[in-house]
């Protein structure tokens, strides 16, 4: 028959979401530019395109959801959506190279500035160390490694939510207020991604109490530049996580999942994964090694 669908494959039917998406977000950029230029409108510009990037955001994995729900997330399509996540996160690890080499850059090839009489001034001087002399660094082993302790073991709570999905371990099939899935002993799924989210949100917590007790601001040297930049774009990240994470908690309780389908909770386990990974290396580069010999404030 002609038509007829003889593949696995799920072709997807017109959608405006890609076109909106692009101009929601060169709005954005403009925006930004302006408004950091102080040009008039480039504020209402910038927030007039973020909103229509979050819109876009939840209105095409809105689509991607009920295309699941509908069967079109055939085993071949789960495989490239897999794909898809693996490239994303590789994309992820560039970024995060791009301050790891920035730091390492800093650390291992301080020049001080050079006047043209041939003078050095005590402040370039002190530029030529790392970290620069006179600065106090954080104690690498009073919060940083709480948080590290507390996305390692985020990552073990995620791990077990994980395990129960594939053992069905789901909350049962009784449907409780709002048609929301039933708690009970058989519960694994939701408890462990109740605990996950729960530290995601303290790490996060004691990281924003970090910053604001930090013996140093983002500006004045290279180390507190390079600093701010890889911890904080970490930061970013692990709440992007802990809402991807809150997210699959809520397709949890309505019971989208089952082990055989649940590509969205493991694209948020795998990110978080990541995430964890990333701040170890954080904590032995920038917090350890990046602060090794100077004074720690406290």
């Amino acid at each position: 028959m002609a038509g007829a669908k003889n593949h696995d494959y799920h072709i997807l039917p017109p959608s405006a979401w890609p076109i909106i998406g692009s101009f929601s977000a060169l709005g954005m950029a403009a925006g930004g530019i302006m408004w950091m230029h102080e040009a008039a409108g480039g504020g209402w510009l910038f927030l007039a395109g973020l909103a229509g990037v979050l819109f876009t955001m939840y209105c095409w994995w809105a689509d991607v959801v009920r295309e699941a729900h509908a069967g079109d997330h055939t085993p071949v399509v789960q495989l490239h959506l897999r794909y898809g996540m693996i490239l994303f996160i590789a994309s992820e690890v560039m970024f995060f190279l791009g301050w790891f080499w920035a730091f390492f850059d800093y650390a291992l090839f301080p020049v001080p500035v050079e006047y043209a009489d041939g003078a050095v001034s005590v402040v370039a001087d002190a530029a030529a160390s790392w970290p620069p002399k006179g600065l106090e660094v954080i104690n690498a082993f009073e919060f940083p490694l709480l948080n590290t302790f507390i996305l390692l073991l985020s990552g073990t709570t995620l791990t077990w939510s994980h395990h129960a999905m594939i053992h069905n371990q789901r909350g049962g099939d009784k449907k409780g207020v709002w048609g929301l899935v039933g708690v009970g002993d058989n519960d694994g799924v939701l408890k462990g991604l109740w605990l996950t989210v729960l530290l995601g949100l303290l790490f996060s917590g004691i990281q924003a109490y970090e910053y604001a007790h930090a013996p140093f601001g983002f500006g004045g040297s290279n180390y507190s530049s390079a600093f701010y930049m890889a911890t904080g774009f970490h930061g970013f990240h692990v709440a992007v996580g802990t809402i991807f994470l809150i997210v699959n908690l809520v397709r949890a309780y309505r019971g989208h999942f089952t082990p055989r389908q649940h590509f969205g909770f493991e694209a948020a386990a795998w990110y978080w994964h990541f995430v964890d990974v990333v701040w170890l290396f954080l904590f032995v580069v920038v917090y350890v090694w990046g602060g090794w010999g100077a004074p720690a404030h406290g």
